[in-house]
């Protein structure tokens, strides 16, 4: 798959999740991605389509673009490296550092707690060891 704004090449391996859906689904297309009649979807044909969606659940002010930031914050949280991250999503590393900076990770509290047992967990290590 390319990456559409730079065309970088971008391979993602499937999560198990994922797959276990994608193969109990039945398909007409080696294509994931296709309208009701089978074929890819056109830029417009998937942008209505995503709107419809997201008015069927109730969900306002959401593009479809915020998934890949979504991606990049659950990435980080589950202790992806920025390099890991910018592969996955196709974003440069600065554009990876500057979506955890300006939008999500000054969110999450549990962020901080982390730190705060690394901390004690590295004082602890330090003092246990000067006995």
């Amino acid at each position: 798959m390319r990456q559409s704004k730079t065309g970088a090449r971008v391979e993602i391996r499937v999560g198990a999740p994922l797959k276990a859906a994608l193969d109990a689904t039945p398909r007409r297309s080696p294509i994931i991605l296709t309208n009701k009649a089978g074929r890819p979807w056109t830029e417009h044909g998937f942008r209505a389509s995503w709107r419809l969606a997201c008015i069927a659940a109730g969900i306002a002010e959401l593009r479809f673009n915020d998934l890949r930031g979504t991606a990049v914050t659950r990435l980080a949280l589950s202790g992806a490296s920025a390099p890991q991250i910018a592969y996955l999503t196709g974003h440069s590393l600065r554009d990876v550092h500057q979506i955890l900076d300006a939008h999500y990770l000054h969110r999450d509290p549990a962020l901080g707690e982390a730190a705060i047992t690394k901390l004690e967990m590295g004082y602890a290590k330090r003092v246990g060891g000067e006995n």
